[in-house]
């Protein structure tokens, strides 16, 4: 099972609409998920304010397929499009040139 993480930046007094955004996931949007193999997906918030933005979010998830066949599968989605437009003016993320997710972060240390 391959890992992927990631990290964002929510702008300011963008928080609680951020939050709202999830805890109101569009169905389709986890279906898009789930179909891409992504599992055991959590995304943490860190409250770091300063002049532009409210805090860091930090994203983790396990691809049962493959962290290649996931970014093919988001990049290539009708849905994924959608709502990474709806999360413009919300959320600064750095996206991968190649695949055009989320920017990978590299993996430093594990313990299982």
């Amino acid at each position: 099972m391959e890992r992927y993480a990631w990290k964002g930046k929510v702008l300011k007094g963008k928080k609680a609409e951020y939050i709202k955004r999830h805890n109101e996931i569009w169905p389709e949007m986890v279906e898009v998920l789930k179909t891409a193999g992504i599992c055991n997906y959590s995304i943490f918030f860190y409250d770091a304010p300063d002049k532009e933005f409210d805090g860091d979010v930090f994203g983790y998830y396990e691809c049962e397929k493959g962290i290649e066949y996931a970014g093919k599968h988001q990049a290539e989605s009708e849905v994924v499009a959608r709502w990474d437009e709806s999360m413009k003016g919300i959320l600064v993320l750095e996206k991968d040139e190649k695949t055009g997710a989320q920017k990978q972060m590299a993996q430093v240390f594990r313990l299982d």
